[in-house]
């Protein structure tokens, strides 16, 4: 029987650009799964993990980046792993850093670039990457004056 499980979580790194906000986009290395494809941050959570220590822990091994400011996206992703029979659920998570911040790529990676939203949605593989990119828009606005304020929400959203 197929099961259901919380196995995955998406991070979204942005960081405050100007007015508005950059999104890092990363490409995926040869050798591995999906070679060539742009991506956000996407990893497995290990057994006993938590997912928001889980986005925590692919962002620092993907990218070397630690978050300013770590929300939940209000949003849970689902991908069907016929491999497995299994519905993975996705946990989405966006992890503000300081605009001077620099990426350290893990080998699964070969190249990195900083997209306003409108270009990163252009450059994601993923549907349900430019689906969130859309909500991280609407919930974060514009991004400017150092970013990571989700508004009236900011409370419930706000993981650290």
């Amino acid at each position: 029987m197929t099961g259901v499980h919380v196995s995955l979580v998406d991070v979204y790194v942005i960081r405050a650009s100007g007015p508005g906000m950059d999104f890092l986009v990363l490409r995926r290395g040869p050798g591995g799964r999906c070679p060539g494809s742009w991506e956000t941050v996407h990893g497995h959570i290990d057994p006993g993990e938590r997912p928001g220590a889980a986005a925590r822990r692919e962002l620092a091994e993907e990218t070397g980046l630690v978050p300013e400011r770590l929300y939940n996206l209000s949003r849970v992703e689902s991908f069907y792993d016929h491999s497995r029979d299994e519905v993975a659920l996705v946990p989405v998570f966006v992890a503000w850093v300081g605009s001077e911040a620099e990426v350290t790529l893990s080998a699964e990676h070969d190249r990195v670039e900083w997209l306003s939203p409108e270009r990163a949605k252009g450059r994601f593989a993923w549907p349900r990457e430019r689906r969130a990119v859309g909500d991280i828009v609407v919930l974060f606005g514009g991004g400017g004056g150092g970013g990571g304020d989700a508004g009236a929400v900011d409370d419930v959203l706000r993981v650290e």
